[in-house]
């Protein structure tokens, strides 16, 4: 097969969050299983800074209403996979990837000059992949205007939702200002949504098939309330709405080759490895209480990661000399409370402001517990990544965390790696944290539990699989 995947950011060229991660580590599975795939991309400065070696390979003009605007092609190959670099200075030559005041007309500019990429390099796709709000008026343009798209209007589209929080929503000018569509699709209501046009309603009505990233996500967008208003949207594509569950790359986080970690381990030597990876972290961190366990975050700190729950069970945590560490930025107020923390706490506590992905491998694999409260999670990654290395998760069961952690209940020693609770509550948080703390007493369900987590499959190749089955249903139904 053919795929495209058009996106505003990839691994390993531009990452700001988990898209980034999603649209590489699949498309390098594809890839693995002799898929042809395409990765399409805004030319950021910010790529251009890294200095690759890329290759000019075309230019051309699009227009959107009274502008035209060029773009310069560039291609570079990573993993066997293609990726294709749309420049244009005035929309891109900037530090900024999102949060700019025009982000509507720039990523306008890239929906446009992706849809005239194909002719220009020879790519007939059999499936256009794309990804959230920022490209999701792609097949609105070429199913509304077939006969100026011909090159790929017998394309199938597969949107893929990461984050309904971000909708793409802008005045209805846009229409005809940025894509060349009539206003009558914002007064039929095709891409109308709360009073404006919403980009990613216009993906969800437009593309052929639906997918988010995990099953359980998939039941909390039918409803309203987890659904920030979409569900109603969503109901009326209900049967062709699924949800396939992301992975990790166990290549990059792998703890039996991991030369970021103090100790490489495996399942035979985890008990020796885990340990002396949590005497390595700790010293690093200037940590003393070495006999206590490690409770850890890897994470923005954002009121969507449960950063108030967070913050009540660390101080619980730390009063009784158990170890906190967290790695992350967000905000400004959280930071600083956690600030407050260390400083109240400096022999147990250990706070790092920004990100370090070395520092990241290190907590993973050295930690005990990881923390991971989340309001709402579409998927995370996080809470893999930490099974990856035998460090248990402690979850909230809301979206991909219930997907991907067996809460231990007491009796379910031998399927279970992490700890999970229900209520978005302090308390709630709190009490699951100590129950976690009375389990780590108890050695032999505890190295169960972090074998459980160690053997724990989160590999792409099975999410990929159904991604397949996906794309050669829709090309069969041609």
């Amino acid at each position: 097969m053919k795929i495209a995947m058009i996106a505003s950011e990839s691994n390993p060229l531009i990452k700001t969050g988990g898209l980034a991660d999603v649209v590489y580590s699949l498309s390098k599975e594809l890839t693995i299983a002799d898929d042809e795939v395409i990765i399409v991309l805004p030319l950021y400065q910010t790529i251009k800074n890294k200095k690759i070696a890329l290759k000019k390979v075309t230019s051309y003009t699009v227009k959107m209403s009274w502008r035209a605007a060029r773009v310069d092609v560039y291609h570079t190959s990573i993993d066997g996979i293609s990726y294709y670099l749309l420049g244009n200075d005035q929309y891109f030559g900037r530090d900024s990837i999102y949060g700019d005041w025009d982000d509507g007309e720039r990523f306008g500019f890239f929906t446009v000059a992706a849809k005239e990429l194909f002719s220009h390099i020879n790519f007939k796709p059999d499936v256009i992949h794309i990804h959230d709000w920022q490209v999701g008026m792609l097949p609105c343009i070429v199913k509304e205007r077939p006969q100026e798209n011909s090159y790929i209007k017998d394309c199938k589209f597969v949107l893929t939702i990461h984050n309904p929080a971000f909708q793409g929503l802008y005045d209805k000018v846009i229409l005809g200002d940025f894509y060349n569509l009539n206003d009558e699709l914002f007064f039929n209501g095709k891409v109308r949504f709360k009073g404006m046009d919403s980009t990613l309603k216009s993906g969800i009505v437009y593309a052929d098939k639906i997918t988010t990233v995990s099953p359980t996500h998939r039941e909390e967008l039918l409803t309203f309330d987890s659904s920030m208003g979409l569900s109603p949207v969503i109901r009326l594509r209900e049967d062709d709405f699924i949800g396939i569950l992301n992975g990790i790359d166990v290549d990059e986080f792998n703890p039996a080759t991991d030369k970021k970690i103090a100790q490489t381990f495996n399942l035979r030597n985890y008990i020796s490895g885990k340990n002396a990876c949590k005497i390595d972290l700790m010293k690093r961190l200037g940590l003393s209480k070495i006999d206590r366990p490690l409770f850890s975050m890897v994470s923005r700190l954002t009121w969507q990661k449960g950063m108030d729950l967070v913050l009540a069970a660390a101080y619980a945590l730390a009063s009784n000399n158990d170890n906190v560490v967290i790695l992350g930025s967000g905000e400004a107020k959280r930071e600083q409370e956690l600030e407050e923390l260390r400083a109240k706490y400096p022999q147990n506590v250990a706070i790092y402001i920004g990100y370090n992905d070395t520092l990241a491998h290190q907590i993973y694999a050295g930690s005990d517990f990881f923390l991971m409260p989340s309001l709402f999670e579409p998927c995370g990654i996080g809470q893999m990544l930490a099974e990856r290395y035998g460090t248990l998760p402690i979850v909230r069961r809301t979206g991909g965390l219930n997907d991907t952690v067996i809460g231990y209940n007491n009796e379910n020693g031998d399927i279970a790696n992490g700890f999970m609770f229900d209520i978005y509550s302090q308390d709630a948080f709190i009490n699951t944290c100590l129950y976690a703390r009375k389990v780590y007493d108890n050695k032999v369900v505890f190295k169960k539990m972090v074998r459980n987590a160690l053997k724990t499959d989160n590999s792409w190749k099975k999410s990929a699989k159904l991604y397949q089955e996906l794309y050669l249903k829709l090309i069969g139904a041609r």
